[in-house]
């Protein structure tokens, strides 16, 4: 036998070899992944995207939602699965929420509203008393200028008071009472605040239906209230949706400063109080110039944080 062919047999009994190896390793790792799979589906957790808890009841400020209806049932876990799946986006939701209910929930007390509107800030402004939408509304609850002036909110070149967290909750809660005497439900007033009074009135002469459950209203309204719904449960119980929040963000402590007359500069100002005028606006982003004339001498209350030193 020549050279030549003893190397052939040797190449081809080592090629022969390989393919078994490979063989037996592909059936292990087949075995493997199969013992795998079947673990998985017997219930061994494992990381990745699931179905979302759907409340078995669920109501909008004692109001119930008919959840035992196909189409609400699906409406409600369409907004359910959106909004855990948008984990910075709720995450950051969930961690800023203590210090902006500090401010709302007394306000919606003290008004009479259920303080589960608290969320309806949540919606409309993902809690960002800075927010501006695309058609200009301002704020944490978003008010168009002459909605705010309807309700007593004073908005000019100086002063924006829908950037004021407190005068605009309780211009809300006017509004939200104002709607409830109307339809005589908590829901509807929700929905009004999306959709208007007139339009939810006219919807309800039209369609000669009175509850929301029952209204056809346009995609934005309607999703409106299952995402109101879908995200108090998410951030009143949020280690049912795998939310683990370790530090939400502090409430944060001020003192009020009382003024009724002309401020010639609030970099001044601010400086008086050891602060610096970017603190300042933190705090009070109403204040829409570095100074205030005040013509009309209004009483104005300033915040300083009481501990500057972490500003």
């Amino acid at each position: 036998m020549g050279k030549n062919n003893k190397i052939a047999i040797v190449a081809c009994v080592l090629s022969a070899m390989a393919l078994i190896v490979v063989g037996v390793v592909s059936l292990h790792a087949y075995k493997y992944h199969n013992s795998t799979a079947s673990m998985q589906y017997e219930g061994v957790k494992w990381s990745g995207s699931a179905d979302v808890h759907v409340p078995a009841d669920a109501n909008l400020a004692g109001e119930k939602m008919p959840i035992e209806r196909v189409d609400v049932r699906e409406a409600l876990t369409r907004e359910l699965i959106t909004n855990t799946y948008l984990h910075s986006h709720t995450i950051q939701l969930i961690k800023k929420a203590p210090r902006y209910f500090a401010i709302i929930e007394p306000i919606l007390k003290e008004m009479g509203v259920p303080d589960d509107f608290k969320y309806l800030a949540v919606i409309e402004s993902q809690l960002n008393p800075l927010a501006v939408s695309y058609a200009g509304a301002v704020g944490l609850w978003q008010f168009m200028k002459g909605t705010a002036e309807d309700f007593d909110l004073e908005v000019s070149s100086e002063v924006d008071q829908r950037y004021n967290i407190e005068k605009s909750t309780y211009a809300a809660c006017k509004y939200l009472k104002q709607a409830y005497e109307r339809f005589g439900s908590w829901t509807l007033a929700a929905a009004s605040y999306n959709g208007g009074m007139r339009r939810v009135t006219l919807q309800q002469q039209d369609q000669k239906r009175t509850s929301f459950y029952d209204l056809l209203f346009v995609e934005e309204t309607t999703r409106y209230i299952y995402r109101f719904v879908a995200l108090k449960e998410i951030m009143s119980n949020p280690k049912a949706y795998n939310f683990y929040i370790d530090e939400p963000y502090e409430v944060e402590s001020t003192k009020e400063v009382v003024i009724s007359d002309e401020v010639e500069d609030f970099v001044a100002f601010a400086d008086e109080y050891g602060i610096s005028y970017k603190s300042l606006k933190r705090f009070n982003p109403w204040l829409r110039k570095d100074y205030l004339k005040n013509k009309k001498n209004r009483t104005y209350k300033i915040l300083i944080p009481t501990n500057p030193e972490l500003y």
